[in-house]
């Protein structure tokens, strides 16, 4: 259980600093309350983490060596391509994933339909859902989320789950209370090559541990 719990924990921290997710937490903080959009933030990564281990689950009862060669392929394949992309990005930038946020935060639909009017009278509620709504559809398909469905098919379910939703916890909290300052020192490529190591780590170990 305690390798489940490091293994979700370090795998999510790591991949989810400088993330899509995280620079939406960051933005959505500096524009409304930050307990507000920090409570439907870590709603929705851990609504997620807990979708993703259901998934693992349902995985985990296909054939474990095809599970096993499957969970090896992945980590190795997500470990090289972060550091290929960690290589082809300049030492210093934030500037694509930040954009990317910024724009998904911009597309918000502000007037028109019953929803958007009735969400008008009751604003935070909107912001909340605004919040959850964007980091649950932002995570989705995520390589966090692809991963998180890999340690759970062949780790200890309570300790993958628990791993990962501290794990986006501790983003979320960095990204809505410092984020503004963090985010200026945030080296994308940085972030990414470690991501990458990381993910080469666990496909090692992965096959190691079936030998």
């Amino acid at each position: 259980m305690l390798t489940a719990f490091t293994a979700g924990l370090l795998l999510i921290t790591i991949s989810e600093l400088g993330d899509k997710t995280f620079f939406i937490a960051v933005i959505l903080s500096m524009r409304h309350s930050r307990r507000l959009v920090l409570s439907a933030v870590i709603a929705a990564l851990a609504s997620m983490t807990l979708l993703s281990v259901l998934m693992g689950q349902a995985i985990s009862f296909l054939p474990k060596h095809y599970i096993h060669w499957a969970e090896i392929a992945l980590f190795l394949g997500f470990g090289l391509k972060l550091i290929y992309d960690a290589s082809q990005m300049p030492s210093q930038s934030q500037g694509t994933v930040i954009k990317e946020a910024a724009e998904a935060v911009d597309q918000i639909p502000q007037s028109g339909n019953r929803l958007t009017k009735l969400l008008a009278r009751y604003p935070q509620i909107g912001i909340w859902l605004q919040a959850f709504s964007m980091t649950f559809l932002a995570e989705w398909g995520d390589r966090t989320q692809i991963s998180t469905i890999a340690l759970a098919s062949s780790y200890n379910v309570i300790g993958v789950t628990t791993g990962a939703i501290l794990g986006h916890g501790i983003c979320s909290v960095i990204a809505v209370i410092g984020g503004k300052l963090v985010a200026g020192r945030i080296s994308e490529r940085t972030i990414t090559f470690v991501g990458g190591i990381l993910f080469l780590i666990f496909g090692v170990v992965a096959g190691i541990e079936g030998v």
